[in-house]
C-alpha cells in the first residue's frame, strides 16, 4: 500500500535525484575532457553539459581550487533542495547523509582547537554539507572541557558522542580513535535506521552501509599494524553492521599482517575479489582503490530500483 501512496511525497524528489543522476558526465565526455588542454578549455566543454554555465561568471584564467568550489557549491545547492522539500522518513534519512561529513567537520575543529589555529582558517576547510547551527559553540571553546562540553550539547551528533568518548579522550593521541569510535556508532545507526525502514530503502541502502562497515574494518586493521594500538583496542573500532560481523571480525581482530588479512578476505567471495586484484605498484589499482570502485558499482545498482528514495 505504501508504493500506492509514495508520489505524494516523494515522487518529485525521486524524479529531481534521477535527473541528477542523469546528469553526471559520460564516457564520451571525459574522452573530450581528456582532450582540453587549458582549464578554459574544460570549461567550454562543460558548458554543453548539464553543469551548464556553473563557471561562466568566473573570470579567466581559472585556477583548479575554483572549479572545485564551484562543483561543491553546485552539490550542496542540489542536496539542500532536496532536503527543503523532504519529510519524514526521507528527511531524516537526508540527515543522516550529512552526518559523515559533522564528523569530519568535528574532528578538524577539534584538532584545529588543540593546535590553537585560527577558527577562520578551521571553517573555510570545513565541508559544507557538515555544517550546523551550533558549530559557533564549539568555536569558543578554548579547552578540551569546554570542546567536550559544547559537542555533546550543542551538536546533532552528540548521542554518537556518548557513548564514544569521555573528556580525557579529546587529545591529540586519540583524534584517529574518536573518528573511528564516531564513524562506528554513525553507521550502525544508519544501518538499523535503513533495516526499520525495511522495503527497497534497507535492500539497497543496508547492503552499501555493510560494504562501508566492512571496509572500514579492513582498513583499520591494516593500519594498525606497527602502531601501539592492542588488538582488543582495535576490535572496538570495528563496526557491527557488515557482512564480515561476527566471525570475519574475530579473525580481524587476531591478524598480525596483510596476508593474514587477505586470507580473512578470502572467506568472502566479493571482497576476495578485490584484494586479488590489488596492488601497491606505481601505475597499478591500489586495495582502497578497488573499494571506492565497488562502492561505485553498488551507487549505481541503486538506480535499478524504481523507488529510490
Amino acid at each position: 500500500m505504501n508504493d500506492f501512496y509514495f508520489n505524494v511525497d516523494n515522487g518529485y524528489l525521486e524524479g529531481l535525484c534521477r535527473g541528477f543522476k542523469c546528469g553526471i558526465l559520460k564516457q564520451a565526455d571525459y574522452l573530450n575532457l581528456v582532450q582540453c588542454e587549458t582549464l578554459d578549455d574544460l570549461k567550454l566543454h562543460l558548458q554543453s553539459t548539464d553543469y551548464g554555465s556553473f563557471l561562466a561568471n568566473e573570470p579567466s584564467p581559472l585556477a583548479v581550487s575554483t572549479i572545485d568550489d564551484k562543483l561543491r557549491e553546485k552539490l550542496v545547492i542540489e542536496f539542500q533542495h532536496l532536503r527543503n522539500h523532504a519529510v519524514d522518513p526521507l528527511a531524516t534519512f537526508l540527515d543522516f547523509i550529512t552526518y559523515s561529513y559533522m564528523i569530519d567537520n568535528i574532528i578538524l575543529l577539534i584538532t584545529g582547537t588543540l593546535h590553537q589555529r585560527p577558527i577562520a582558517e578551521l571553517i573555510s576547510k570545513c565541508h559544507p554539507l557538515g555544517s550546523f547551527e551550533q558549530m559557533e559553540a564549539i568555536h569558543v571553546a578554548s579547552t578540551p572541557a569546554e570542546l567536550y562540553s559544547a559537542v555533546l550539547v550543542d551538536t546533532p551528533l552528540a548521542p554518537f558522542f556518548v557513548d564514544c568518548i569521555c573528556e580525557q579522550d579529546l587529545d591529540e593521541l586519540n583524534i584517529e580513535i574518536i573518528r573511528n569510535k564516531l564513524y562506528k556508532a554513525y553507521l550502525e545507526a544508519f544501518y538499523s535506521f535503513c533495516k526499520r525502514m525495511g522495503g527497497t530503502t534497507a535492500d539497497v541502502m543496508c547492503e552499501i552501509l555493510a560494504f562501508e562497515a566492512d571496509r572500514r574494518a579492513f582498513i583499520i586493521t591494516i593500519n594498525s599494524f606497527g602502531t601501539e594500538l592492542s588488538k582488543d583496542d582495535r576490535a572496538k573500532l570495528y563496526p557491527t553492521c557488515g557482512k564480515l560481523h561476527p566471525d570475519g571480525l574475530a579473525a580481524l581482530a587476531r591478524a598480525d599482517d596483510y596476508d593474514q588479512v587477505k586470507s580473512v578476505a578470502e572467506y568472502y567471495a566479493e571482497y576476495a575479489r578485490l584484494f586479488e586484484d590489488a596492488s601497491n605498484n606505481p601505475g597499478e589499482k591500489t586495495l582502497e582503490d578497488k573499494f571506492f570502485e565497488y562502492e561505485v558499482q553498488l551507487n549505481v545498482n541503486a538506480f535499478m530500483q524504481q523507488f529510490l528514495l
